[in-house]
């Protein structure tokens, strides 16, 4: 019987966390760990003294080996058989849409709530289904050398259904060539549901008996970002893989990133990212390879690589990235620990990804994605767990990273998030340290060499601010709407607080380029009119270019020569271009005007 480990408890980890980075001791455990043998770290159990230090236990698997060349050939007679398994015509293989039944649809559709994927679908499909290669051709053509590091997959859950949290280990064993795979590590932060306790040891011990795929368990609620670092200590591979608890490897995803780590010690991976749908369990690829991005409130956006870097590109050629989406990375053990690991004061979840994002490039270090990885994740509309309190912690995790790394362009944060002003992110002090001891980069360091795309609303603009129409006290604003879909422009009364600024929803500035644009979208018209709409800037005036008169107070579209009006609609009413008369209702001011 694959017996549980002993548990242990996230204060106790973030304690000892913090004293051993401090003292210098947490990087000579690791290296201790590191140099012990495969064979060892696989089959004997944690001595005492390492069960103290890292407060968990270790679990012999269930078969015994004479040898490591016993073990290997056991491992590659289970990647052969694998990679050799006859065609199955079953639900989801090769990555195609189940087919529910109507029954099965009233069923998935009562669970979606709750899962908030269709666990229905997901139950149907085998546990080792088939997916098809979505690799660029050239990548299969590509020979990496047989001599490369080995990883150490690091998978946290907390009640995650039992199918596509196996079926990621099932992915990772059969997809992985042994001598890369050190270790699969299944990170339980504290889960109640039935199917994930001793059901989910058994299946483990019976699938995987030879050790391969471990699981350990919490005792009380870390989130994932402690648990994350929790997994990292765990880890003995020489490179530490992080993958969410709903994904699927695709084939030959793991050599590319095993050689790029072997060339560049500091660098931080990220595999493309393919969608399972979360509705009909469907694998596919996101078509072309993008980056990522952030906005000033804090979040990661998904970018078009710069024409300037991908003319210059390969199919094959890892991508610079200023961010990343932060679920899925790789990275060097031992350069992992030595910049910090993931920030220990960050609660749950949010914001981990944008700070380490910040801290490898300022550091030193370099953030990329690899086209030839393709790694397959169930991209979910809700997050299936809660946070204690309805907390914002993705908001106060963004507040710390603001306050550490951000330097003089917080004020853009503070600018979109004025309700974390006050509010107390925890002690940074350790963090601010670690910044110092790394000699890292300024943030415009970071913007003006890794993110020069990045727009700043304040700088190297004409005018910005609120866009106000003095006779109504109506501003431009988006009415709580996303900007990130095409969304027409309102109008709403001028939200100014006194010692606190406008609302971020009527964040507007004048470029250089004459565009009315927020960070990234543009007001937008056209000779059919008379909406004005908020579009994706494309750099090329035309429909998106604008003349502002700061005497008369009009602002005019060039193309149509018609003039931005409220047309008395009141607030929460729709802007509109019409033709210039200079009425006071096309009179506008912004809250700040640059001199040129």
């Amino acid at each position: 019987m694959f017996r549980k480990t002993s548990q242990f408890s996230s204060k106790t980890f973030l304690g000892c966390f913090g004293l051993l980075y401090l003292c210098g001791v947490f990087y000579f455990l690791h290296v201790a760990f590191h140099d012990r043998t495969e064979y060892d770290s696989e089959f004997e159990a944690a001595d005492d003294a390492d069960s103290v230090a890292l407060g968990i236990g270790v679990v012999p698997p269930k078969l015994k080996f004479s040898s490591r060349e016993a073990l290997m050939a056991f491992r590659y007679k289970r990647y052969e058989r694998a990679k050799r398994r006859p065609q199955r015509d079953g639900p989801g293989e090769m990555g195609k849409p189940v087919i529910l039944t109507v029954e099965e649809q009233r069923e998935a559709d009562r669970l979606f709530a709750k899962e908030t994927f269709n666990v229905v679908a997901s139950n149907k499909v085998a546990m080792d289904r088939s997916i098809h290669d979505t690799r660029h051709p050239e990548c299969k053509n590509v020979n990496y050398p047989k001599a490369l590091p080995n990883a150490s997959i690091v998978v946290v859950f907390c009640n995650e259904a039992f199918t596509p949290l196996v079926r990621t280990a099932h992915s990772i064993v059969n997809r992985s060539p042994p001598e890369y795979l050190h270790e699969v590590i299944l990170l339980d932060d504290y889960s109640d549901r039935p199917e994930l306790g001793d059901n989910l040891l058994e299946y483990v011990e019976n699938t995987w008996p030879d050790g391969i795929v471990k699981v350990y368990r919490t005792n009380e609620r870390s989130g994932l970002i402690r648990a994350k670092l929790a997994g990292a200590m765990l880890a003995t591979g020489d490179v530490l893989i992080f993958l969410d608890a709903h994904c699927e490897v695709n084939n030959g995803w793991i050599e590319p990133i095993l050689y790029r780590i072997k060339e560049k010690h500091s660098v931080v991976l990220c595999p493309m990212i393919d969608s399972i749908n979360d509705k009909t369990l469907e694998y596919s690829d996101q078509g072309g390879v993008q980056i990522g991005g952030f906005s000033w409130n804090g979040h990661f956006t998904w970018r078009p690589i710069p024409k300037s870097i991908k003319q210059d590109l390969s199919p094959t050629d890892p991508v610079r990235s200023p961010t990343m989406a932060g679920g899925l990375l790789a990275v060097d053990r031992s350069y992992f620990f030595e910049i910090g690991g993931y920030d220990p004061g960050m609660d749950i979840w949010g914001g981990e990804n944008l700070e380490i994002s910040f801290r490898t490039w300022m550091c030193g270090g370099s953030l990329e994605f690899i086209p030839c990885s393709r790694v397959g994740h169930i991209f979910r509309s809700a997050h299936p767990y809660s946070f204690p309190d309805h907390k914002d912690v993705h908001g106060l995790n963004s507040k710390r990273l603001a306050e550490v790394w951000m330097d003089e362009y917080k004020r853009l944060f503070y600018m979109h998030r004025k309700d974390l002003l006050d509010k107390d992110a925890g002690d940074v002090s350790d963090r601010i340290a670690l910044r110092k001891k790394l000699k890292c980069r300024s943030f415009k360091w970071y913007l003006e060499n890794v993110y020069p795309e990045k727009y700043i609303i304040d700088e190297n603009v004409k005018a910005w601010g609120y866009i106000r129409n003095p006779q109504s006290s109506l501003c431009l604003d988006l009415l709580g709407k996303d900007d990130k879909t095409v969304i027409p422009v309102g109008l709403f009364y001028c939200q100014i607080s006194a010692g606190v600024g406008i609302s971020s929803n009527q964040i507007f500035s004048w470029s250089q380029d004459n565009e009315l644009r927020r960070e990234e979208v543009c007001l937008d018209a056209t000779p059919a009119g008379p909406d004005v709409l908020l579009l994706p800037c494309h750099g090329l005036k035309g429909h998106q270019e604008w003349y502002h008169n700061m005497e008369s107070g009009i602002i005019k579209h060039v193309v149509t020569n018609k003039c931005l009006d409220h047309n008395n609609v009141g607030s929460s009413g729709k802007v509109s271009i019409q033709e210039c008369d200079g009425k006071d209702s096309q009179i506008w001011a912004f809250e700040h005007y640059i001199e040129s």
